[in-house]
């Protein structure tokens, strides 16, 4: 019998048989592999800081479209033995799209110690912010390191258009309180610093004003500018370091200690 084959039922089978070789769109939110990162990775950090007077962390931002160089900031992480933990400060993708927060979570999860990410403005575009939500978490979250409180925020109000209160005073107000019996010291963490375009400047006053009211405020950390930097920026003390992004291979590292902190930059 002579058989005859219907193209299109070969392209159906090879559409079922192949399906996860195709992406069907790059902001379908369609997440393989860990989530909820941040939550799984506060736990291990507040586990192993129980009760340590000195803490050494890193913080590192913006590491959206340099793969290869955030790669190398992991190796060179993990010849280190003094670090507990490393805070990502914001812009893990340069779109938005799905792909980018799963490429990074893959090579951040290479990290031997725990980290955690904020939200970056580009985190923000497309469906960013839902992607970040499934794989990291709440763009406002705090944790307890030691008895410091790190309150982490998403501070990138000109993604929302204003349409909702970007930073969440709400949010803010109630960490100056919350565990209070667990914490002395406070370091305030967020993507973008007030005086940038981004924030929202028309509350820079009232933001530095809560920020202010945490108790034992040590400092402030932010990412977004690609560059190293630091201020007062109000003038009260209170010092806002920047970190720089990945295509520049440097990063922040901080050491609390009963008596106060130290601070270096470290380029590899």
């Amino acid at each position: 019998m002579k058989r005859t084959f219907f193209p299109s039922l070969l392209f159906f089978l090879f559409l079922t048989a192949g399906c996860e070789m195709i992406d069907y769109h790059p902001y379908d939110v369609d997440i393989s592999g860990e989530t909820d990162i941040n939550r799984r990775n506060i736990a291990r950090i507040e586990t192993q800081c129980l009760g340590k007077d000195t803490l050494r962390f890193i913080t590192m931002g913006d590491s959206q479209r340099w793969y290869d160089e955030t790669l190398d900031f992991v190796n060179q992480v993990n010849l280190r033995s003094d670090i507990d933990f490393v805070i990502h400060g914001g812009d893990l993708s340069d779109f938005g799209v799905t792909d980018e927060f799963l490429w990074q979570r893959d090579i951040l999860n290479r990290l031997k110690v725990p980290y955690v990410a904020l939200i970056g403005n580009h985190d923000c575009l497309g469906t960013g912010e839902e992607t970040f939500t499934k794989v990291f978490g709440s763009p406002n979250f705090s944790f307890i390191a030691g008895r410091v409180k790190f309150v982490c925020l998403n501070t990138n109000a000109i993604e929302y258009d204003y349409s909702r209160p970007i930073p969440d005073f709400n949010f803010i107000e109630d960490e100056q309180t919350s565990r209070s019996d667990e914490f002395d010291r406070t370091v305030i963490c967020m993507h973008i610093r007030p005086y940038m375009d981004e924030f929202n400047n028309n509350v820079a006053r009232v933001f530095q004003h809560y920020v202010s009211n945490f108790p034992g405020i040590l400092f402030c950390t932010a990412a977004h500018e690609h560059r190293v930097y630091q201020e007062d920026i109000f003038d009260d003390g209170i010092l806002y370091y920047v970190s720089d992004c990945m295509k520049h291979r440097n990063y922040n590292v901080f050491t609390l200690t009963p008596d106060g902190y130290g601070h270096e930059v470290v380029y590899y």
